[in-house]
């Protein structure tokens, strides 16, 4: 449904209907009211500005005075605030923007909640991509359970198992409900599937020769290629504490490398940066 509409006889059930769902801001004008139109313009470019938090339904008393009626409206410009089909907030005559989203504010769902509603829609989809920026935005605005295993799902669903295991780590026990469990469950067939022959055998020939840089480089990105890059990340680092041009600076190399694979924005990426710092500096 469009954010601003035109509120008639012929839609007037739809909108109740979506206030089932969504907030609907019932704005009582006349053309013949100055004020109604000042206060029209102030209500659109609120609605503009929430981009989508609410649906401001427009109702022209001249030629829908049934629906006027209906609502008892006795002067104009008057503004309802509907929720699950029925009056809950408004007032009349005309206030100002910032009198007006104190009122809205106290009705309409948070800006993460938005977020995560929209991400489920994507994630029933299976667009993780599309679901991931709004999930990562809601989390760093409220970190809530049902948030994280969201995130969560996306993150298993584009292989990046560390971040999903962090997020599902911290999911409280009264929170660990089925939706927790699949995610679980799918985590460590994930983790299973990428212990694979190569990284074992690579990690028995270490085992035996523990100073083989070679074995280190060759480990890591084995493990990276696998999507275990926090593995992958604390072996590489553990020879760089001692000497940062290692293996004549492969090490470094390799490290530097998958950093800058895992992207700016990538949590695990991000804390090995500061490690890499503090040596550095």
């Amino acid at each position: 449904m469009q954010s601003i509409l035109e509120l008639t006889k012929e839609n007037i059930q739809q909108v109740v209907d979506a206030s089932m769902e969504k907030v609907v801001v019932m704005a009582f004008w006349a053309s013949q009211s100055p004020e109604s139109l000042s206060l029209m313009q102030t209500l659109e470019s609120i609605a503009q500005q929430q981009n989508g938090r609410f649906v401001l339904a427009k109702v022209n008393c001249e030629t829908e005075m049934e629906i006027a009626n209906y609502f008892q409206i006795q002067s104009l410009p008057t503004t309802l605030v509907l929720h699950e089909g029925k009056p809950v907030d408004g007032f009349a005559g005309v206030q100002q923007a910032a009198q007006i989203t104190e009122m809205l504010d106290k009705h309409l769902p948070a800006e993460w909640q938005l977020k995560l509603n929209q991400a489920r829609v994507f994630l029933a989809d299976n667009n993780a991509i599309a679901a991931l920026p709004l999930l990562k935005d809601a989390y760093a605005e409220q970190q809530l359970a049902e948030i994280a295993l969201a995130l969560a799902d996306v993150y298993l669903s584009l292989g990046v198992l560390e971040d999903a295991k962090t997020l599902l780590d911290s999911v409280g026990l009264a929170d660990q409900d089925s939706y927790y469990q699949s995610l679980k469950a799918k985590l460590a067939l994930a983790l299973d599937a990428a212990d694979t022959p190569e990284i074992r055998k690579l990690q028995q020939d270490l085992e035996h020769d523990p100073t083989n840089l070679e074995l280190v480089i060759e480990l890591g990105k084995a493990l990276h290629q696998a999507g275990r890059n926090d593995e992958a990340l604390e072996l590489l680092f553990a020879p760089l504490q001692k000497d940062m041009s290692a293996q004549d600076g492969k090490v470094k190399q390799s490290f530097l490398e998958i950093l800058t694979a895992l992207g700016q924005g990538n949590t695990l990426a991000n804390q090995y940066r500061r490690k890499l710092y503090t040596l550095l500096y």
